[in-house]
């Protein structure tokens, strides 16, 4: 196995050959671009440029000191979801309890079901009435509403609207699974930025955004894995900073609001140019129900809309008719209502159990997780609950960049007794 070429598209081209032929198997390392430069007779920058473009088309990966290493094509990144037919009690799907999902059918007899044809409005005019007023607290003047198929399509769809493949993208550090493989799906650069009890850093994306990332995600509330939550202070840090950086696209991924018992604190400048605000109904209205408005500058909205026109893939106007009647019925207010509460009793009662342990979590947060930072081999941990009985995800799946080291609990489900049990075989694991 050789590579040549004196062009960075022919060293690209000749080590994607290689990797599809397996001559390059997944996991071996390519040479350094000094030495690789020196053996080709060619400059330097040749050869990194090459690099990067096989990482941007996915057929490598950089990992720092390690190098770069061809990436295992047929290897998926983590999804998230229950493990079919597993023994073990799953506190790693991070899904909702099916209590407190509304039926859907119940919406259709509220509202018998009207055909829609193509050309006709893609979004529901009762929906997007009741959106706005959702909406406008907190959002910029001016801003328009779209549908989209849940909040990782909507993610997608923003990133694909304004960037290309190879561009760098500023995220959470631990990231949420489906960000991570949106991401590498569309060839982007993840810049992991560090989250603290206040949510992300400040000083983490002042760094990142000196050194020109294109994008930034912010999670406000109830942050996948770890639970936390924008403080008002962190917040407002934040939004100072992004104003310096106009240029740069804004995406708020608020995919819990529906069942948050936090407030929600805007990052979004009030001069912002490109922004979205995106807002899942999945967790609140099932996984099956795939469906996040989304809030944008006007701009925005129609780089969003050349993609949901109708006749190509705008949102069903039978999801969106459910959508609209469990938002506005009393009786799925009050099932919200219901679900809210019992998620943060959930939380504060698993809380307690690894606290009376003497386990250290990401205390007062918000969602369907709780994250247990480690400072050690955390999927040894993880292996260790496994043979306790218990299924849990470990940092690796989260980490962007950097490695986190910590598990993430789903406990949308999780009894009292269980907490119990689960804190003791925490603690025996960690020992």
């Amino acid at each position: 196995m050789k590579i040549h070429g004196k062009t960075a598209a022919e060293i690209f081209d000749c080590v994607r050959g290689l990797a599809q032929s397996q001559q390059l198997p997944a996991g071996a390392s390519l040479p350094p671009v000094r030495d690789l430069a020196v053996e080709l007779g060619v400059n330097r920058n040749t050869v990194a440029a090459a690099y990067r473009r096989l990482v941007t088309a996915g057929i490598a990966v950089t990992q720092g000191r390690l190098g770069t290493l061809i990436r295992d094509q047929c290897q998926p990144g983590e999804q998230e979801g229950a493990l079919p037919d597993s023994p073990l009690t799953d506190l790693a799907s991070g899904n909702p309890n099916p209590a407190w999902l509304p039926d859907p059918n119940a919406a259709l007899r509220v509202r018998p079901y009207v055909p829609r044809l193509y050309g006709e409005p893609t979004l529901n005019p009762g929906l997007h009435t009741y959106l706005q007023g959702w909406f406008a607290p907190d959002c910029p003047a001016g801003f328009e509403i779209d549908l989209a198929h849940g909040a990782v399509d909507a993610i997608e769809r923003l990133l694909s609207a304004y960037l290309v493949a190879g561009d760098r993208i500023a995220v959470e550090n631990p990231c949420f699974l489906s960000s991570i493989n949106t991401l590498r799906t569309l060839g982007l650069q993840p810049v992991g930025v560090p989250v603290d009890e206040h949510g992300m850093s400040a000083e983490g994306l002042e760094a990142v955004l000196a050194k020109g990332v294109q994008a930034v995600i912010i999670t406000p509330r109830a942050h996948n894995p770890t639970g936390t939550c924008l403080s008002e202070k962190r917040a407002r840090a934040l939004m100072r900073l992004l104003a310096r950086h106009p240029n740069v696209l804004v995406i708020v991924d608020d995919h819990f609001s529906l069942l948050s018992s936090k407030p929600y604190y805007s990052v979004l400048p009030r001069a912002a140019q490109r922004w979205a605000l995106v807002r899942s109904l999945t967790k609140a209205l099932g996984p099956d129900i795939r469906v996040a408005a989304i809030a944008s500058d006007p701009a925005t909205s129609r780089q969003l809309r050349l993609r949901l026109a109708s006749g190509t893939s705008w949102v069903s106007h039978l999801l969106q008719d459910v959508v609209e009647i469990s938002l506005t019925q009393p009786q799925s207010q009050a099932l919200l209502a219901q679900g809210r509460a019992d998620y943060a009793r959930r939380r504060q009662t698993l809380e307690a159990a690894l606290l009376a342990q003497g386990i250290a979590c990401v205390a007062d947060g918000d969602g369907l997780n709780l994250w247990v930072p480690l400072a050690g081999d955390d999927q040894a941990v993880a292996l260790s609950l496994a043979r306790h009985g218990w299924l849990v995800r470990h940092g690796e799946a989260f980490s962007v960049q950097e490695p986190v080291r910590g598990l993430r609990l789903t406990l949308s489900t999780i009894e009292p007794a269980q907490c119990e049990r689960l804190a003791l075989d925490l603690r025996r694991s960690l020992a």
